[in-house]
């Protein structure tokens, strides 16, 4: 082989690519293999011993009933806006404020990658929504439970679960 069609294959395939081309494709695929959907019960218990039980006023039935809305209790689960920012995780944390996305700017109140908010263990999930229900709106923050868990009787949520 010559100098010169060894420079050319260089140029064409510059070292690396093909490391690069597998990380993403497997950074793509590890998020879904890690997904979880939680039943009711599981996540009131995991919840319940993460501390969120009467969080800021809000009991245990809140935090279920916001996560069925907003993701069906899947940690895995990624909503798309319009404005091209995403919602994220059980509770559909959204990147505009709330975490950062590899490619944009946002806020990033809670200091983590939006990929963080998919993990199962859910760690730094209920720490990001902690500081959300901190906020003047409180869970008012997700339109999901201002329409379906505000004001309502939630008792269900948690009836027959067991911490």
């Amino acid at each position: 082989m010559d100098a010169r069609s060894w420079a050319a294959r260089r140029w064409l395939y510059p070292p690396g690519i093909a490391v690069l081309a597998l990380l993403s494709l497997l950074s793509c695929l590890l998020p879904a293999s890690e997904a979880k959907v939680y039943s009711r019960c599981e996540l009131a218990k995991v919840l319940h011993d993460f501390g969120l039980n009467g969080f800021r006023g809000y009991g245990l039935s809140d935090w279920i009933c916001l996560a069925y809305f907003t993701s069906g209790f899947n940690t895995a689960a990624v909503d798309h806006e319009a404005d091209g920012s995403t919602n994220n995780g059980i509770f559909q944390i959204n990147s505009r404020r709330w975490c950062k996305e590899l490619s944009k700017k946002a806020l990033n109140l809670c200091r983590l990658y939006c990929s963080d908010l998919l993990n199962p263990n859910l760690k730094d999930t209920v720490v990001c929504a902690m500081k959300i229900a901190q906020q003047p709106l409180g869970l008012g923050y997700w339109e999901a439970w201002r329409h379906h868990c505000q004001g309502k009787d939630l008792s269900d949520w948690v009836d027959g679960c067991e911490f």
